[in-house]
C-alpha cells in the first residue's frame, strides 16, 4: 500500500528571475517553482500550492533577504485583488520588467531586433484609469453588497473599499456604490457597473437583469445627484444603454488632445484608452514616429472612434479610417466633421477576415497605422505588399502578437524594425503596451 502524500512544506530557495506578470522563479529541487509575489534576488519563503509537469505554483509565505526594488504596496488588498499584480515593485523596475518581456518576445518570437530601443512613453502611476468594469454582488454572508475587481486567484468579488488605480472620482466611490445598491430592491440582479471618466464628466452604466422599481430608479438618481455623475442603465445588449440621471445629456462625453486641437466624443460603453494622459503622449509618439507630411495618404487601421484618425488628419493630405464594429465607424465619422476635418474618412470593415479583395487594401499608401486588440494584425500583414507603405507604426497591447507580426513584415515583407520600446498604459499591472515602427 502506497504512501499517504502528506501536508506540503515550507521550503526556502533564492528567486533567480521574474516574469512579466511579477511571479519569481526559483530552482528548487530540480524543478522550476513560480513564486507569486517575489522578486529577482530575493531569499523567500514558499509552500508548493499547484504542481504541472514541468513546473510548479507556489505561495509566498515570508521575505527572508529583500530586493531593493521591493516596495510598499498603496492598496489595501493588493496581493488579493486581481486588478494589480505589481504594486509591490518600484515603478522604475515595473517598467523594466515590461521592456524585458518585449525584448524577449521579439527576440524569441519573431526572431527581430529594433534598431534602436524608444525610452518608455511613462505618466501618471496612480489614479489614472478611466474606463474600467466594476463587478457586483450581493453576499449575505458579509451583510453587504460587494462592488470592485475580481480577485486574482479566485472568481470572488474583492471585498475592497476603495481603488487607488481608478481617477477621481470613482476611486473612492466603491463603499457608497456598495451602500446605495444594497438599498436597492433589485440588488441581487445587477452584475456589473461599467465606468467610463470622460474630460467633461463620470458615467456610471448599471447593468441590470430586472426592471427597477420606481424607488430604485429613485435611489440612483439619488447617488448620480450627490455624487456629481451621470447613470445609464443597461438592460440588455449594448444598444439598450440609456440615460437615467440627469434628465437630459447637456454635452456628450469627450476627451480632447490638444497638441493637435482634437475633440473626441463617445458614449459610455465605448472603447477609450484607459489612460487619458498616456494616450495623449502616445498619440504624439505615434504622429513622430510615422513622420506624416503635408501630401502623404495615411491608412488607420483597427481606428475605433478616431483616436488617431482626427490627430493624423491635421498633419497629413488625407486619412482613411478603417474599423470592423459600425457604431465606432459612425462615431468616428461624427467626431470627423465636428472637428472640420474634411480629409478624415471611415468606412466599415472585418480586419480579421482580410481576403485581398479590399479596395482600401490598394496601395501605395505612404503611412500606415495599425492599433489591434490583442489578437494583432496578422490578416492585414498577411496583404502588407498591397497596400505598400513606405512607414509602419503599430501600437499594440500584445507583446506576443506584436512579435509575430513583425517577425513577417522584417523576415517575409523586406522591412526594418527601425525603433520599438514600450508605454506604461497600465501601471502596477502586468499588461504590456507597446509601439513600434518599421521602414522599407
Amino acid at each position: 500500500m502506497g504512501k499517504a502524500r502528506g501536508k506540503r512544506q515550507p521550503e526556502t530557495a533564492t528567486i533567480s528571475s521574474v516574469t512579466h506578470d511579477g511571479r519569481g522563479i526559483a530552482d528548487a529541487s530540480g524543478k522550476k517553482v513560480f513564486v507569486a509575489g517575489a522578486l529577482s534576488g530575493e531569499e523567500v519563503r514558499f509552500v508548493r500550492r499547484k504542481s504541472r509537469r514541468n513546473f510548479d505554483e507556489a505561495e509566498l509565505l515570508e521575505v527572508i533577504t529583500a530586493s531593493p526594488e521591493r516596495v510598499a504596496a498603496r492598496c489595501a488588498v493588493f496581493g488579493r485583488c486581481g486588478g494589480c499584480a505589481l504594486q509591490h515593485v518600484s515603478i522604475d523596475q515595473q517598467r523594466a520588467i515590461k521592456s524585458d518581456t518585449l525584448r524577449d518576445n521579439l527576440e524569441r518570437i519573431g526572431r527581430v531586433e529594433p534598431g534602436r530601443w524608444l525610452e518608455p512613453v511613462t505618466g501618471p502611476e496612480w489614479n489614472y484609469r478611466r474606463r474600467a468594469r466594476l463587478a457586483v454582488k450581493d453576499v449575505s454572508a458579509k451583510g453587504r453588497v460587494l462592488v470592485g475587481f475580481r480577485e486574482r486567484h479566485a472568481p470572488f468579488i474583492t471585498d475592497m473599499h476603495r481603488c487607488e488605480v481608478l481617477v477621481a472620482p470613482v476611486d473612492g466611490l466603491i463603499d457608497p456604490l456598495s451602500e446605495s445598491i444594497g438599498r436597492l430592491s433589485i440588488r441581487a440582479r445587477i452584475p456589473q457597473i461599467e465606468v467610463a471618466v470622460a474630460d467633461n464628466a463620470t458615467a456610471l452604466v448599471f447593468r441590470v437583469l430586472d426592471p427597477p422599481t420606481g424607488g430604485d430608479l429613485d435611489e440612483l438618481r439619488r447617488f448620480g445627484d450627490q455624487h456629481g455623475v451621470r447613470i445609464y442603465l443597461q438592460p440588455g445588449g449594448l444598444d439598450s444603454v440609456s440615460l437615467l440621471h440627469p434628465d437630459v445629456e447637456h454635452e456628450p462625453l469627450h476627451y480632447t488632445i490638444p497638441e493637435f486641437d482634437v475633440r473626441i466624443e463617445f458614449e459610455p460603453v465605448d472603447f477609450v484608452q484607459v489612460n487619458g494622459e498616456i494616450n495623449r503622449a502616445m498619440v504624439s509618439k505615434a504622429l513622430e514616429l510615422l513622420e506624416p507630411e503635408q501630401q502623404d495618404r495615411v491608412l488607420d487601421l483597427f481606428c475605433g472612434i478616431g483616436n488617431f484618425s482626427l490627430p493624423l488628419a491635421r498633419r497629413c493630405g488625407s486619412v482613411l479610417g478603417v474599423e470592423g464594429e459600425a457604431t465606432l465607424v459612425r462615431r468616428a465619422a461624427a467626431n470627423a466633421a465636428g472637428n472640420a476635418l474634411a480629409n478624415a474618412e471611415f468606412r466599415q470593415a472585418d480586419l480579421a477576415a482580410v481576403d485581398g479583395t479590399e479596395k482600401w487594401l490598394q496601395g501605395p499608401w505612404d503611412g500606415l497605422l495599425l492599433d489591434p486588440a490583442r489578437s494583432g494584425a496578422a490578416e492585414v500583414v498577411r496583404y502588407i505588399g498591397r497596400i505598400d507603405p513606405a512607414r509602419i507604426v503599430y501600437v499594440s497591447c500584445h507583446p506576443g502578437t506584436l512579435a509575430r507580426d513583425a517577425g513577417v513584415l522584417v523576415n517575409e515583407a523586406g522591412y526594418t524594425l527601425a525603433a520599438a520600446g514600450i508605454i506604461d498604459m497600465f501601471p502596477h499591472t502586468a499588461h504590456v503596451e507597446s509601439i513600434a515602427v518599421f521602414r522599407k
